[in-house]
Formats: C-alpha cells, sequence, structure tokens
C-alpha cells in the first residue's frame, strides 16, 4: 500500500506543532490525544491499528495489529483524519513536551526506522506502524526504552516528537558511538543496537549515569535527543520532594544520597 503524499509545514521552536495538508480524500494517521486543531471536511475515524494494508483486511489481522501496538505500550486504537471535502484542508498535532518534531520520508531511509515507543505522532495512512524485537535480552533488560521498540515502514513521511534538542548523526561503517539509554531517539534499519556495562563498580554507583550505555555501530544513521521526558520528570519530582535537589541522576543510592548532601532535615 503507497502511503498517501501529505504536505506540511512546521511551527514553533520550543513547543512545535506539525500542519498538514491533506488533498481530498488523504488521510494521516495519529496517536489518540495528539491532535491540535483541524478544519471542516476533516473527519475522525477511530480504527484497529495503523491502518495499513497488513491490517485493514479481517477481524484477525486487525486484532493482531492492534496488539503489537499493545505490546509497545500504546493505545489498542489509532486514529484516522481524512479529508471529506472537495478542497485541501488543514489538521495539526501538537509536541506533548518540550522538544522538537523530526520528520522522516521512509522512502529516503529504505523504507524503516526504528524509534522509541512513545516518540511516534503521526505519519501519512499507508504507513505501517508496528513493533521491533531487539535481538539480545541484555538491551530488553537494561536498555531503557525495554525489549520492544517501533517500527515504522513503507514509503510516506512519518512524524517523531522527541526532547530538547535533536541532534542527527551519520554514523560511517564500523564507527560506534556510545548513548545515554533515554537519549535515542531513533535509528535506520542498519544501525547495530547493544547495551554495554560501564565497566567501573565506582562510576556506576557513584557517575549519576546509570549502569549501561547504549552502543550504536554503523554504518546509518541516528537521532538523539538532549532532553528525555523521563530526566525531565524526575527532575520535577525530585524538586517537588526536596526544593534543593541532591539526588543525583542514574544513581541507586536514592534517599542515602540525599541525606549525605544533607537534603534529609
Amino acid at each position: 500500500m503507497n502511503a498517501h503524499e501529505i504536505d506540511y509545514k512546521l511551527y514553533g521552536d520550543d513547543m512545535q506543532f506539525v500542519e498538514i495538508e491533506l488533498d481530498p480524500s488523504e488521510s494521516v494517521i495519529a496517536e489518540a490525544g495528539g491532535m491540535m486543531m483541524m478544519e471542516d471536511d476533516i473527519e475522525m475515524e477511530t480504527i484497529f491499528g495503523d491502518g495499513s494494508s497488513s491490517n485493514s483486511s479481517g477481524l484477525f489481522n486487525k486484532l493482531k495489529g492492534a496488539g503489537k501496538r499493545v505490546l509497545t505500550g500504546e493505545s489498542l486504537f489509532m486514529t484516522v483524519y481524512t479529508n471529506n471535502g472537495y478542497h485541501k484542508r488543514k489538521v495539526s498535532f501538537a509536541s506533548p513536551f518540550p522538544g522538537k518534531i523530526i520528520p522522516v520520508d521512509l522512502e529516503q531511509l529504505d523504507h524503516k526506522i526504528i524509534c522509541q515507543k512513545s516518540s511516534f505522532l503521526c505519519a501519512a495512512k499507508g504507513v505501517s506502524v508496528g513493533i521491533d524485537f531487539q535481538k539480545k535480552l541484555g538491551t530488553g533488560f537494561f536498555g531503557g526504552e525495554g525489549f520492544i521498540m517501533q517500527k515504522l515502514e513503507g514509503n510516506g513521511l512519518a512524524f517523531l516528537h522527541a526532547g530538547g534538542t535533536i541532534h542527527k548523526r551519520q554514523l560511517q561503517p564500523g564507527e560506534r558511538l556510545r548513548v545515554d539509554t533515554g537519549c535515542l531517539v531513533a535509528m535506520t534499519r542498519d544501525v547495530n543496537y547493544n547495551i554495554e556495562y560501564v565497566g567501573k563498580i565506582k562510576t556506576a554507583l557513584f557517575g549519576g549515569e546509570g549502569m549501561f550505555f547504549a552502543t550504536l555501530s554503523g554504518p546509518g544513521t541516528v537521532w538523539i535527543q538532549s532532553l528525555p521526558f523521563s530526566r525531565l520528570a524526575d527532575r520535577v519530582l525530585s524538586s517537588a520532594v526536596s526544593p534543593t535537589g541532591g539526588k543525583g541522576e542514574g544513581s541507586i543510592l536514592g534517599s542515602l544520597g540525599d541525606f549525605l548532601n544533607g537534603d534529609n532535615r
């Protein structure tokens, strides 16, 4: 199934939204709750799965597609926005937290990318949203984003969202990059992804960066975010509990670290 050829425009800087222009009968799929505004003649329909050809014929295939989404921690349902009028109409989708929206053309990326399960925002109808199992158990147990990641396949436009500043890095054959597990947003299909222990007990316990890195090996393209939502949430929660902070990110000491820093009085 060829994806619909949609046009788009990005607005904003740190709290972006994407405006998608639909020709008559064109559609875009999105996660539930992502829509910001839409013009007349655009109708919403809730569906199982992503509406791609693999999920559109037969109840079993529809349930299978929806079940895959449950495994990634997403809703059973997605929403399709279709222009049922005779003129071009626009629908907009907003980012859920401060960061950037990343447009990706799957046709130019060998028809597939792998991304964090929470980064997908919307895509042209015809793009398949599925799951991608990491091959090594260590990746699943310690990979930050879990054993299961999302894969986007097809030949259309898709839009991802990530926190903070986004860095796109082109890895050469054999080139390796170590990344905080929560900072990895997406990668092309040829990138080899694994988990690596930091190597030193003292660094793991007191370094504040956690016990594991994500190791990425080229060739391929990766997208890195400077502020994962989990890190932002931890900082906000830590400040709410203890206004002076004190709990090192990634530390396993917890309240003991606060006590040693003099925050428990």
